[in-house]
């Protein structure tokens, strides 16, 4: 045999196939393959030995060599011949492993290795050959010389043969070889090292080349194969350090091998036992370091840490202090997968035996548990969002654990309480998402039920905490009577053995003179003896420990109960602390916190969390949401947030509960529908309105709940008010999407809210017009559109008798108003000339309220109703028979003392409510009537058209039809209108209205005359709703309206104004623009409801381009920092909105500094840094940034106070400087300000936008210019400190020439006093001397 062979020289020349030198090389570009294959696969079939032979060898490299141009079932049968000749060759080493003769053993190394380099080549090439069936189209040609015609035709059926052509189902039998080759006894057939490691090299390269492939990986046979070759290589043959370093590269270079890698080393130490391998892949990567820049390479490496965590996490576990370091690292991907993997590791202690059958190891095993959590739960601090979200999401699956681990769930529930305010929406989402899960899976539930009722726990927790208190008393003074039991048998036991003694000692002495033997006869005494008093102390003795046990016992099971409720409560206490957050993440933008928020309060309410309800009321606004379809996030489908509220609403209080009879479900679901409108808010009940609408839409309300709310409401016997309420509430809600509900039992409610039980009650005959306007429909009316859907009755109907009687019927509560206007509005709903009936109506409470009283001594005990009380209380104490006179005036007094003409003031506080409630009812008449009028005039004319034109033409004269109306009939019509509400309704000479103006101005003009709370209530409110009918009583009393807001200590009377005087600048805007000042005083309000509806009624005016904003937003702007929350977030809405307007915030930006900053309404200096950076905001535009900074810029020239210096450089140092222009900008406004430069603060700015200037600056472009300007600013600034210091110098010396100036003209007025003395005093004495 003249072949020369070393394998590892033969591996190493591979490494360049070009170069490759084969003696007896066989070109198959120049030579059919199939005849020289056939020759080398009969040699090597016949003995496997012949693969020695030179010739066969070189046939088979020749082949591989060439392997592009070989076709693929050629490749195929080599491959096959390759592995059963190889095979052979195995099983006859195996068996020659046996035979003593090394040279035996020694004759097979060299087959072996070449079948080895053979199938380590055909791995190789055989992706050699596929690659270039599919990829590499144009060589394909060349293995079409096989079918000799070389023709297109057999060219395209080669390149087609070629990629149908894989060895994907050669693999798993080849690998199988090679584990079958792995098994052979390498250390007698190669006795050195580095020949033994290139053969296992040789072996184990096609294993890891297979695994390089993401395709042949998922295949799961393909997968296990590449695991056996790797196991058996490391446990038998040295590979450890080749698989490390292998394995390593392939986690580097391969995103696909992350996870198979950790089950290779997983399987390697669990069924090979051997995990030595794993321990040093960790430790290697342990000390990696990873640059946040890095996004490949971390997340490769993390996603194996993770894997084999999970498969092998003892492993882990004993390398997990190295691998903590990876929490520091830069790349958060390594971050989260030590996160996941402390998640592994305290699953595997949790579920280990040492932690469930609580052996001496457990509290080894819990020092390790407590401090992997809490490294867990240090991370809820990191850097990124998405590791504190990995952490939330890894201690939910802790959740799932059997081990309860109470202490961890509270640090858990405190961790989640306080993410809620985290600035990441994901962040919250999950925070959310494991309080829910803590909730389902809370370990409180074994004694109590699972409820979590705060009053309940602590209930619990007292009852436990006074019974241990009383037991370990009665204890405490069991024990001293034990003691003092204990010392009196003692010394009784004493007596009793001094006595035995004693007569044991005669028993011997007689014994021993008897000659008896001394043991018989004294036992039977002894015991005797010993039974009297041993027996008792031992009886006593274990009595007192048995009780003690037992007392013992229980005093243990007490203070584990006690504990038990005391983390009961620190949980229930935790989770109601975080229901602020949660309720506030209702309004969150972030859909999927929002919905996760839902289940929360859901599940909580189901757990009886206190304030669950307040979220789960909250949740109803949801129902106004405009995303109602299901999107995709996260691969997840998200429900609508309306449907999934609609859902929540149904599983809490509709769906009918199991076990539970037919007729009890339908009154549980009406009790809940009734009990869902108690104390609840006019927002919420409209927004449960809305609710109801769409469930009734939707069928989803059953008849016979309907049937049992009517039966609750015209129910004969007595019933809470709020209950009757309720129903008739939901009723006319269910109504709105189908009048029939309210249509056929129209005489139940004439009977019951008109009835009786109505005057009883007038908030169930207010919310019983509600119902009864639902007779008009919910159709809503579409602008432009000429249609009139409502329902109008004649004015015979009985339910406008009956409306009539309600309102006229005498009352002395103040829910009279409430009602009254309900029913006024029923009337102008649903009558077909509303103002018939509304004409008597004003004269009959005229005649009552005018009406003489013929005892005026009687009335003043009425007045001491409910409805009157709170008016006497603020006025000043008077005699009862002249309370009336002083304070409840109607219109006149007489001058005689005997006779007055007096009324009552509740009488005329009902009188003037009404007719300002029906004046501008009968503008919203007008209205429609003036709607009416143009559809009837527009249906005669369509008429005439189309009669006359034909029906060709229709839609042309339709569309013609409608110009005209829009034209010629809106403004003959629409003016008719117009001066019947300007002139007529208020100074008509048949107007009933005009009376009633002058009314209105004498009592909101003479506040002194008329005291009465509730009159001055509705007198304002009437005088605010005749403003809006006509322009010219507007004019002629607006100044009035303002007065009262202005002066007014009522905080109703002045939020009511505010309202008005919305409504007033939507009918007459030009003469609430004139006043628009007056509105703006409202925001400095001392009351909150006052100040939310004026900041209210400017948003609604101003963005609807009601009123000119005129300099005035200074004082929303004052809003943003408001203490109260609410206010300060409407500020916010309204700046949001007021940025979608064309350069609004950019035009009037100067008047809200100079506002803020200067003058009687500047604000704190930290207020106004924060007010405006929030507003500098919405200036995104770098052309309105460049103005802003020469506006600025000019305004130092023009200010001296250096707080507005400050304020101004502020102001700079927020715009964004993006461009050179604003830069440029800003340097040539140095003159402006080079002198302020000095001022602290000032200077700081300046520096702030000089950084931020070179941050946006092009990177090609020189500091040059920045770099100057910066010198320049340095140099005033130090110029203009060195100013100062100076300044202060001469300042300082002419103070103190001053003084010494002072201290001069002081020393010569004494100078000239002092000889006066001298020379009048012998005067003096001569005086004294006289006196004398």
């Amino acid at each position: 045999m003249s072949v020369s062979f070393e394998l590892q020289d033969e591996l190493q020349a591979l490494q360049d196939i070009a170069n490759y030198d084969i003696p007896n090389e066989q070109d198959p570009n120049s030579n059919d393959p199939g005849p020289l294959l056939q020759q080398a696969v009969g040699a090597i079939a016949h003995s496997s030995q012949e693969i020695t032979d030179p010739e066969i060898f070189d046939i088979f490299r020749s082949l591989l060599k060439h392997s592009d141009a070989v076709a693929g079932a050629y490749m195929s049968k080599m491959l096959d011949a390759l592995l059963s000749a190889f095979g052979v060759q195995i099983d006859a080493a195996i068996r020659d492993s046996k035979e003593e003769d090394q040279r035996i053993v020694m004759a097979h190394k060299l087959p072996l290795e070449m079948y080895a380099f053979l199938v380590n080549w055909f791995v190789g090439a055989a992706e050699k050959v596929k690659a270039v069936g599919e990829e590499d189209a144009p060589p394909a040609p060349v293995k079409a010389r096989r079918g000799r015609g070389g023709k297109a035709g057999t060219s395209r059926a080669a390149v087609k043969k070629a990629e149908q052509w894989t060895w994907i189902d050669q693999i798993p039998g080849t690998l199988e070889l090679i584990c079958k080759a792995l098994k052979l006894k390498t250390h007698r057939i190669w006795v050195t090292s580095p020949e033994r490691d290139a053969f296992i090299t040789c072996l184990t390269r096609p294993a890891y080349h297979v695994a390089e492939s993401d395709q042949y990986m998922k295949i799961q046979n393909i997968r296990m194969h590449v695991y056996k070759v790797i196991c058996l290589a490391v446990k038998h043959h040295g590979h450890t350090l080749a698989a490390q370093i292998n394995i390593m590269q392939s986690l580097q270079y391969y995103e696909h091998l992350s996870e198979p890698m950790a089950e290779c080393l997983s399987i390697l130490a669990k069924e090979f036992d051997h995990a030595q391998l794993g321990d040093e892949i960790l430790r290697e990567i342990a000390g990696k370091s990873f640059s946040a820049q890095d996004t490949k390479g971390p997340r490769a490496f993390s996603r194996f840490l993770v894997r084999f965590s999970e498969e092998s996490p003892r492993s882990v576990l004993k390398q997990i202090s190295l691998l903590i370091g990876h929490l520091d690292s830069e790349s958060y991907p390594m971050r989260m997968a030590i996160v996941e993997v402390i998640g592994s590791l305290i699953r595997e202690l949790a579920t280990s035996e040492d932690m469930t059958n609580r052996t001496n190891g457990s509290n080894q095993a819990g020092k390790e548990l407590d401090g992997l959590f809490e490294l867990l739960l240090s991370r809820t601090l990191d850097l990124s969002s998405y590791v504190r979200s990995k952490v939330f999401a890894t201690l939910s699956k802790m959740l799932d654990l059997p081990l309860r681990l109470p202490e961890q769930r509270l640090r858990i529930t405190r961790a989640a309480v306080d993410t809620l305010e985290d600035k990441a929406s994901t962040v919250r989402k999950a925070a959310v998402s494991i309080l829910v899960k803590l909730i389902l899976t809370h370990p409180y539930g074994d004694m109590y039920g699972g409820d979590l009722n705060l009053e309940k726990w602590e209930e619990r927790y007292k009852t436990w905490k006074d019974k241990l208190e009383e037991m370990e008393g009665g204890i405490g003074k069991a024990v001293e009577r034990d003691q003092n039991d204990k010392e009196e048998v003692k010394s009784n036991v004493e007596e009793e053995d001094v006595d035995e003694d004693e007569d044991a000692e005669m028993e011997d002495a007689d014994a021993n003179d008897d000659g008896d033997a001394p043991s018989d006869n004294p036992k039977p005494k002894k015991k005797r003896a010993a039974r009297k008093s041993i027996v008792n102390v031992t009886a006593i003795v274990s009595e007192q420990e048995a009780l003690a046990a037992l007392e013992t016992n229980e005093i243990l099971a007490m203070g584990l109960r006690k504990k038990y409720c005391t983390e009961a409560l620190d949980f229930v206490r935790t989770l109601e602390g975080g229901m602020t957050s949660l309720t506030q993440l209702l309004g969150s933008t972030n859909k999927a916190e929002v919905l996760e928020s839902m289940e929360f309060f859901r599940v909580a309410f189901e757990y009886q969390l206190a304030s669950a309800e307040k979220g789960i009321k909250r949740m109803l606004h949801l129902i106004w949401h405009k995303d109602n379809s299901s999107t995709s996030e996260d691969g997840k489908e998200l429900k609508g947030v309306r449907s999934r509220l609609l859902e929540c609403y149904r599983m809490l209080y509709f769906d009918p509960l199991p076990d539970m009879e037919p007729k009890q479900q339908v009154n549980r679901i009406a009790k809940n529908m009734i009990e869902l409108t108690y104390e609840a808010t006019l927002a919420e009940l409209t927004s449960l309105e809305e609710m109801m609408r769409i469930m009734m839409e939707d069928g989803q309300i059953h008849y016979d709940v309907i049937n049992k709310l009517w039966q609750v409401y015209s129910a004969p016997q007595a019933l809470p008010r709020s209950q009757r309420r309720g129903a008739i509430i939901i009723l006319g809600m269910l109504a709105l999407s189908k009048r029939t509900i309210i249509s056929e039992k129209v005489d139940t409610l004439l009977k019951i809210g008109l009835g009786p039980f109505g005057k009883a009650d007038l908030t169930l005959a207010r919310y019983t017009c509600l119902a009864l306007q639902r007779l008009n429909g919910s159709a809503k009316k579409v602008k432009g559109s000429l249609l009139d859907k409502s329902l109008r009755m004649e004015m015979e109907n009985p339910i406008f008798r009956k409306l009539q009687n309600t309102i006229e019927h005498p009352c002395r509560s103040k829910d009279w108003f409430g009602m009254a206007e309900q029913a006024i509005n029923t009337i102008y709903a649903l009558g077909e000339h509303p103002d018939e009936l509304c004409n008597n109506l004003v004269k009959n409470l005229t005649r009552r309220a005018f009406a003489r009283r013929q005892n005026p001594e009687e009335p003043p005990s009425e007045p001491d109703t409910e409805t009157m009380e709170v008016d006497q209380e603020m006025e000043p104490p008077e005699p009862a028979s002249h309370a009336p006179s002083s304070t409840h005036n109607s219109t006149q007094q007489s001058s005689t003392s005997e006779e007055k003409d007096l009324g009552d003031v509740f009488h005329l506080s009902q009188l003037l409510f009404v007719v300002g409630h029906v004046a501008i009812k009968h503008i919203v008449f007008l209205e429609l009537v003036e709607r009416e009028w143009k559809r009837q005039k527009d249906e005669k004319q369509l008429a005439e058209k189309l009669a006359v034109g034909g029906s060709p033409n229709r839609v042309n004269k339709e569309t013609e039809e409608l110009d005209q109306v829009a034209g010629n009939a809106e403004d003959e019509i629409g003016e008719r209108i117009a001066a019947v509400r300007e002139t007529e309704l208020l100074y008509g000479e048949q107007s009933l209205l005009k009376l009633y103006g002058p009314l209105l101005v004498h009592v909101c003009g003479s506040p002194h005359k008329f005291k009465n709370r509730t009159l001055r209530a509705a007198a304002t409110l009437s005088f605010s709703k005749f403003l809006c009918v006509s322009s010219q009583f507007c004019d002629q009393h607006h100044h009035l309206l303002f007065k009262i807001l202005e002066t007014s200590r009522d905080p109703n009377i002045r939020s009511n104004i505010v309202i008005a005087l919305g409504d007033v600048a939507v009918s007459f805007s030009n003469i609430i623009d004139e006043n628009s000042n007056e509105l703006y005083k409202g925001l400095s309000d001392g009351d909150l409801v006052v100040k939310k509806n004026t900041l209210m009624v400017l948003t609604h005016l101003i963005l609807n381009g009601m009123i000119k904003v005129k300099g005035q937003l200074g004082e929303m702007a004052k809003c943003l920092e408001d203490e109260e929350p609410r206010i300060s977030d409407l500020a916010k809405l309204f700046f949001t909105e007021l940025s979608t307007k064309d350069n609004a915030i950019y035009n009037n930006l100067p008047d809200v500094i100079s506002h803020l900053s200067t003058g009687d309404h500047a604000v704190e200096e930290e207020i106004f840094k924060s007010t405006m950076r929030y507003i500098f905001s919405f200036i995104e535009k770098e052309k309105q940034a460049e103005n802003i900074v020469e506006k600025l810029c000019q305004r130092f020239r023009l200010s001296e106070d250096p707080r507005q210096w400050r304020d101004i450089a502020f102001c700079l140092s927020l715009l964004p400087f993006k461009s050179e222009r604003s830069v440029k900008k800003l340097i040539e406004g140095l003159q402006f300000y080079r002198d302020k430069l000095h001022e602290g603060g000032v200077f700081d700015r300046f520096s702030e936008i000089l950084s931020k200037a070179r941050s946006n600056k092009s990177a090609n472009k020189p500091d040059t210019e920045l770099n100057e300007f910066e010198s320049i600013l340095d140099e005033h600034r130090r110029q203009g400190e060195e100013d100062q210091a100076l300044e202060k110098r001469v300042e300082g010396k002419k103070a103190a020439a001053k003084r010494k100036a002072t201290r001069r003209s002081a020393r010569k007025k004494v100078v000239e006093v002092e000889p006066e003395p001298i020379s009048e005093a012998p005067a003096t004495r001569d005086d004294d001397d006289m006196y004398v």
